[in-house]
């Protein structure tokens, strides 16, 4: 499949497409990277995402139009990457109907955020309201500064 026929022609996927005629050889090279790992990153680049910063959170921001809550997984990874995946699945075409021109993506999404030192893993929610996924990171309070410690001196 031609992604430059799609109008894709920017240099990522012009590399995604590179990456998907090398796949159809019949000679393998162990360097190169992984039909899985190719697969992945044209899932991440079709997802756009806005990242938010207010005092207290961190907000991620993705535009899911027409994907069901259960087709979303939000997960966290290592202890400080928020991973959001799902799939948009393609309606089913009714008899006697038939797709004239089909522009709206259908197929898996992916987008991993790494998370700042100072983001509560424990504290994570996702809300889906009007096709719009909103996961929510709450921060953790600043530490204390350290008090000084007072030595009492004795005389010898």
């Amino acid at each position: 499949m031609d992604l430059r026929m799609m109008a894709f022609d920017s240099p990522l996927f012009s590399v995604l497409q590179h990456l998907h005629d090398a796949g159809d050889d019949s000679d393998k090279s162990v360097s190169g990277p992984s039909r899985t790992y190719a697969r992945d990153a044209k899932a991440m680049a079709a997802t756009p995402a806005d990242v938010k910063e207010s005092p207290n959170s961190y907000a991620f921001i993705v535009d899911m139009p027409g994907v069901k809550s259960g087709d979303i997984k939000v997960q966290v990874e290592d202890d400080n990457v928020v991973v959001i995946s799902g799939e948009r699945k393609r309606e089913e075409e009714k008899e006697g109907a038939k797709y004239v021109r089909m522009e709206r993506r259908v197929g898996k999404f992916m987008r991993k955020f790494a998370l700042p030192e100072n983001a509560n893993t424990d504290k994570i929610s996702a809300v889906c309201q009007d096709g719009v996924l909103t996961v929510t990171v709450e921060k953790l309070p600043p530490p204390e500064p350290k008090k000084p410690k007072t030595i009492e001196v004795k005389i010898a």
